[in-house]
């Protein structure tokens, strides 16, 4: 049976000063103050992931005096409320952005944020990689982007020089596409990919090695953890970036070479042209 919370004990599900009453505004409590299964396996996810996203927050709140996060795919925007509420609620600076390409669900936020006077949220309803965005932003998150919606954010942190940005991807199916399409080369490699399960498992593992090395070759230094307990989601992996450098040629080097090798050149590597085609 999935784990349901009643309401005197879900108080121990939130992070210090995250409030019922906004969690009931967006549905994730009951009338009642319960948290049922599939609202909690959806806190676990945003929660654990705020927590892991607040030294970048306080990097940003500190250094910057009109800070820019960027929540891209924000769905319902349950990540962008919480995060406002926690970090920017008190403060009198920063902005968050919400892009969504289905209006109705930016419309909808867009009224909840004014009734409730988060004054500083703005929704857009758009794509990512057609969005009007500042051309400086300082934190960009994705929470289960799907397929190439999460190289769209990845490459919208890189192209407005974000200082950080975590993404958890969902759904790669790209790459795996890509394999299948290949010429055949005959080599061990191919083996890794020859059925159609171990295609999509390992297209999936390939795309974010992908991305984490075209991170890595645009100056970003990068960690690769797990979200939450797979209890909570089978999309568990999270990507944190945090720019250090202008570029790293070495990290550019090994990205092409793995390019080359496996023939997968996902959208962000053709966006930010990280690996160009062979003559």
């Amino acid at each position: 049976m999935r784990r349901q919370v009643k309401a005197p004990k879900v108080r121990r599900e939130l992070v210090p000063g995250q409030s019922e009453a906004l969690l009931k505004e967006m549905h994730l409590l009951t009338r009642d103050g319960d948290l049922n299964a599939d609202a909690l396996r959806k806190l676990k996810q945003v929660n654990h992931l705020v927590n892991l996203l607040t030294p970048a927050l306080d990097d940003v709140l500190e250094r910057f005096g009109a800070p820019v996060i960027v929540d891209c795919g924000a769905g319902k925007s349950y990540l962008g409320f919480i995060l406002y509420e926690l970090f920017l609620k008190a403060r009198d600076k920063g902005v968050l952005l919400a892009l969504e390409p289905r209006a109705e669900l930016s419309a909808a936020a867009t009224e909840r944020a004014t009734r409730l006077g988060f004054g500083r949220m703005r929704f857009q309803p758009a794509a990512i990689d057609a969005a009007c965005v500042p051309p400086r932003v300082h934190l960009v998150t994705a929470l289960h982007a799907c397929d190439t919606a999460t190289d769209d954010a990845l490459a919208l942190a890189v192209q407005h020089n974000a200082d950080h940005v975590a993404v958890v991807p969902c759904c790669q199916a790209e790459v795996a596409r890509q394999l299948q399409a290949a010429p055949h080369k005959d080599s061990a490699f191919d083996s890794l990919h020859a059925h159609p399960w171990h295609r999509r498992e390992f297209g999936s593992h390939l795309t974010n090695v992908l991305r984490v090395l075209a991170l890595e070759a645009c100056g970003y230094k990068v960690t690769v953890t797990e979200l939450v307990g797979f209890e909570h989601s089978l999309k568990n992996e999270l990507i944190l970036g945090k720019k250090i450098r202008a570029t790293d040629a070495q990290a550019r080097a090994r990205l092409a070479a793995l390019v080359a090798e496996s023939g997968a050149r996902p959208k962000l590597v053709r966006t930010l042209d990280l690996a160009p085609e062979p003559p």
